[in-house]
């Protein structure tokens, strides 16, 4: 699927904005999850190799939901990628839509997050922000779980999920989009989030198992 296929879909500067970084034809993932309804605002769960396009889906769905006149909430694990995604998004998408971002240990409301368009938060924080009974909340149409396979993690996995769980109560036709290299177990975590399951083995560059002995490499078949 081209782009450009989709050029009455995605406002113009935001087009403009995804064209001028070089993309011109969609990789499989991002086509699958628009065939399964990630411009309708139908959750999807993406399950595709590191990579393969899986942020760029999710920055299609963040758009839909701004021109909708929504908000967007982008989860994340770590605050390393807190601060990349906020940094990656706010340039590529200046003047365009506001990114806002909050990692900080402080047990607070942070009213000004609701003049932002797209808010970017751990777990941790997110769930921090909902026993404060944010404002903004009510505004948001689209939420990003990035590396949701977390959900299986004994530490923040409870976290995450408990959050999920609020978030769908509260947020009653929000649009989920749940993104991963490594779900063992995708069907079933699509049928609970009650989202359409995006897989693909496709990447960049073919991965190759090999084994090294005596200075020579030796190609699994």
């Amino acid at each position: 699927m081209r782009l450009k296929e989709l050029k009455k879909k995605i406002p113009g500067q935001f087009y403009s904005a995804i064209e001028a970084t070089g993309v011109d034809e969609l990789r499989p993932c991002q086509e699958k999850s628009v065939k399964k309804g990630l411009l309708k605002e139908k959750s999807v769960l993406v399950c595709t190799p590191t990579a393969s396009g899986k942020t760029l889906a999710a920055e299609l769905a963040i758009i839909n939901a701004i021109a909708n006149k929504g908000k967007a909430v982008y989860i994340v694990p770590l605050k390393a990628l807190a601060t990349e995604k906020h940094k990656d998004f706010s340039a590529k998408y200046k003047g365009l839509m506001k990114v806002g971002i909050s990692i900080g240990d402080l047990d607070q409301a942070e009213p000004h997050l609701g003049d932002n368009n797209l808010i970017i938060v751990t777990a941790e924080k997110l769930d921090s922000l909902l026993r404060h009974h944010v404002q903004w909340l009510k505004y948001v149409s689209c939420i990003v779980i990035d590396e949701i396979h977390l959900l299986n993690d004994p530490g923040r996995g409870p976290t995450l999920e408990l959050l999920i769980t609020i978030l769908r109560t509260l947020l009653k036709d929000v649009q989920i989009v749940g993104l991963s290299a490594t779900i063992g177990n995708p069907k079933e975590l699509a049928k609970w989030l009650k989202a359409e399951l995006v897989e693909d083995k496709w990447r960049p560059v073919e991965l190759k198992q090999a084994v090294y002995v005596d200075d020579k490499i030796e190609y699994v078949k």
